[in-house]
């Protein structure tokens, strides 16, 4: 690997990080072009449906790509979809090099771009900066391999690991800083998910509040058995964001009625022992073009998810609180386990402070 790889493919992927929240469902990518150590060229996929990365650079680069090292977060794609195949344009762009962060995660593409470029007499290397392109592109690489959204479940708690009192108040447990940063995850994401229980005790709107910036709200998904949902329930009120109601295949079909005619989604799926059919459930969402989910609860919403190893990542905020109390209610309920061998195993990816608040980022392990 030369000298500058890994500075100059940090670039690339600083450029895809810029456009989170707007590409779903295509992947964030970035690229960089450099000729005999000048940055001739950058971009960016900005938006589904709009030019590729490569696009953008070899515009800014013109004929001085010839000849040059194109950076790019992921392999070029072969295949036609809304736009033409960005590994031929490669081909024909004179570059000498082309460095690839990580291979394309379809399986039925995986590597032919690649081999496109080698076929053409261009120097591929592939793997600078994996592990943070992998990271940067979770929830693509899910989408591909799994037809499923993105599973991120969230919740803010005390320092002793409580979401609320006894009686359910839980306001506010963190400060105004995590709150806006909580927003701007709304922001990014397709989906945000809550339990008909939430609905019913706190009335939320689900939408994104963004105090720099108009945000961007997510769809509105409520588990919801017996369709519970009240007609006045903000959520119901579909002018502001769209909202996906998940049902059971037995609930009442005047309900799912006067629903749908304020403009409500409805999906049903069959009831299990331990509540909805949640695979079933991301599976329709996933069809409906939902490829990511932020589940914000309550308690008894995440011990299904996690209990159904469903869950892809976790966002926690943890306040300098102690609330303590024996009925106090911590973020994951469910039934009780006999042994700590039971217990969900974790890996702690990243801890920083959000204001006075910890942040942690954490993922299941495998």
């Amino acid at each position: 690997m030369l000298k500058n790889d890994a500075y100059y493919m940090q670039l690339a992927l600083d450029l895809a990080s810029s456009a989170r929240g707007n590409t779903n469902p295509n992947p964030m990518v970035g690229a960089v072009i450099v000729n005999n150590g000048v940055i001739v060229g950058t971009g960016l996929h900005r938006k589904a449906g709009e030019p590729h990365a490569e696009v953008h650079a070899f515009r800014m680069a013109g004929e001085h790509a010839k000849g040059a090292t194109l950076y790019v977060t992921l392999e070029p794609c072969s295949h036609y979809g809304k736009t033409p195949p960005c590994a031929n344009l490669v081909k024909e762009s004179g570059v000498k090099r082309v460095v690839v962060a990580m291979k394309d995660p379809n399986p039925s593409v995986a590597g032919r771009g690649i081999q496109l470029l080698r076929d053409a007499g261009i120097e591929v290397e592939v793997g600078v900066l994996e592990a943070e392109a992998y990271t940067l592109n979770e929830r693509f690489i899910h989408n591909m391999l799994t037809e499923r959204p993105f599973v991120v479940a969230k919740y803010a708690m005390t320092a002793d690991g409580k979401i609320a009192t006894s009686t359910g108040d839980s306001r506010w447990i963190t400060a105004d800083d995590a709150r806006e940063d909580v927003h701007l995850y709304r922001h990014e994401m397709d989906g945000i998910l809550v339990g008909i229980g939430t609905v019913l005790a706190d009335n939320p709107s689900l939408t994104t509040r963004l105090l720099t910036k108009e945000g961007k709200n997510p769809v509105r998904i409520v588990l919801d058995s017996n369709l519970q949902t009240p007609l006045s329930a903000n959520v119901a009120q579909t002018t502001e964001a769209r909202t996906m109601i998940i049902t059971a295949k037995d609930a009442e079909e005047s309900r799912e009625q006067a629903l749908v005619a304020q403009g409500v989604e409805v999906i049903r799926v069959a009831r299990q022992a331990d509540g909805l059919d949640l695979d079933a459930a991301l599976q329709a969402l996933y069809q409906a073009g939902v490829t990511d989910i932020l589940v914000e609860g309550g308690a008894g919403v995440h011990a299904s998810f996690f209990r159904q190893q469903l869950v892809q990542k976790a966002i926690i905020y943890m306040a300098p609180k102690i609330l303590g109390g024996a009925h106090s209610i911590t973020p994951v309920a469910g039934p009780d386990v006999t042994w700590m061998r039971d217990a969900i195993d974790m890996e702690f990816r990243t801890v920083d402070f959000v204001g006075n608040d910890l942040r942690i980022i954490a993922y299941p392990k495998k």
